[in-house]
C-alpha cells in the first residue's frame, strides 16, 4: 500500500482545476453568503458566477470558513482509505481567516491519530496555491511530509506577490477606506497596489495614479528581488483571462519567465477588492 503524502487545501488557494485533477489535491470549500443564499465556494458557485452576482448587489457578500467537522470528515475519509498515508494540509492565512484554526481543530477531533501536518500559508489566493501545487509535485516524487513542509517554508520566503486593484468601490464598501477617500481616489484614477506581509495580512504598498503607472511600479518592485533570475509566474484575474494574458506579456519583456499559469481569483479576495483586479505571483525557479 502506497504511503505517498496526500495534499489537502481549501478553496481560497485558487488552484486551476486541471492542476487539482492532475495531482489529486483535496479541496475543502469555504462558504460564500449573498444575504440568505449560501454557496460552497467553487462547488455551487464558480468564479464567473460570483463576479456576475457581485455586480448586482448593494451589500457585499460575506464568507465563512469550513467548520472543524468539515476538516475532520475529510481527514477521516483519507485515513479510512489508507491509515498509514501522511497528510499535509495547507490553508489560507490565519491573519485573514479562521480556516487554519478550523483545520487544526478538525485534526484534534479525530478518534484515532494520523500523520497529519497542518500548515498556515500566511498568504492568500495563488500566493499559497503555488505552494500547494509544489507540495503535490513533491508528493508525486515520493518526498516525505517533513521534506514537503521544509520546501513550503522556503517558498514562503522566496515568492513575491502584488494585487493591483481596479476600483476603490469595494474597499470602501468593506470599510477599509472612507467614502471621501474613495470618491477622491476615483476622481484621481488612483490604483492601489496591495500585498501580504510576513504575518499573512493584506496591506497597501502604494497608491499610484493610473493603471499604466501602477503596472510599471509593480515591475520595479518585483525587480528589486528577482531581476536576472529565471522565475515562474502566475497571474490571477477576476473572470477576465484577456487581462491576465496581457499582463503576462508585459512582464515577459522584463523577466526570464519559465512557467506561466493563469488562475481565477476566487470569492474571498473578490469580496474585498471587487472585479477588475490583477494578482501577480512570482517565484524563482530552484537552481
Amino acid at each position: 500500500m502506497s504511503h505517498k503524502v496526500t495534499i489537502v487545501t481549501d478553496s481560497t488557494a485558487d488552484i486551476p482545476e486541471e492542476l487539482i485533477r492532475k495531482y489529486g489535491i483535496h479541496i475543502v470549500p469555504l462558504r460564500v453568503l449573498f444575504g440568505e443564499e449560501t454557496y460552497a465556494d467553487g462547488v455551487d458557485l464558480t468564479s464567473e458566477q460570483f463576479y456576475e452576482k457581485l455586480k448586482k448587489v448593494s451589500v457585499l457578500p460575506t464568507t465563512s470558513q469550513p467548520s472543524p467537522t468539515d476538516f475532520m470528515d475529510v481527514y477521516q475519509a483519507l485515513l479510512d482509505e489508507n491509515p498509514e498515508r501522511p497528510i499535509v494540509s495547507i490553508h489560507l492565512s490565519s491573519g485573514m481567516s479562521g480556516t487554519y484554526q478550523s483545520a487544526m481543530l478538525g485534526k484534534s477531533l479525530l478518534e484515532r491519530e494520523g500523520d497529519i501536518t497542518v500548515l498556515d500559508s500566511k498568504s492568500a489566493s495563488y500566493g499559497y496555491g503555488l505552494m500547494v501545487v509544489q507540495a503535490a509535485e513533491l508528493a508525486e516524487q515520493g518526498k516525505s511530509a517533513v521534506e514537503i513542509t521544509a520546501a513550503i517554508e522556503g517558498m514562503q520566503q522566496s515568492r513575491k506577490l502584488f494585487f493591483l486593484v481596479d476600483t476603490l468601490e469595494y474597499l470602501q464598501k468593506g470599510g477599509r477606506i472612507g467614502k471621501a477617500s474613495a470618491i477622491l481616489g476615483t476622481l484621481l484614477n488612483i490604483k492601489p497596489i496591495l500585498s501580504i506581509d510576513e504575518e499573512g495580512v493584506i496591506y497597501a504598498v502604494e497608491k499610484v495614479r493610473g493603471h499604466k503607472k501602477a503596472m510599471a511600479r509593480i515591475i520595479e518592485l518585483f525587480q528589486k528581488d528577482l531581476a536576472g533570475k529565471r522565475v515562474n509566474l502566475a497571474v490571477g484575474h477576476t473572470a477576465d483571462p484577456g487581462s491576465a494574458i496581457a499582463c503576462a506579456e508585459q512582464l515577459r519583456g522584463h523577466f526570464t519567465l519559465n512557467e506561466v499559469i493563469y488562475t481565477n481569483i476566487g470569492a474571498v479576495i473578490g469580496s474585498h477588492v471587487g472585479p477588475g483586479v490583477i494578482a501577480i505571483f512570482m517565484w524563482p525557479v530552484p537552481e
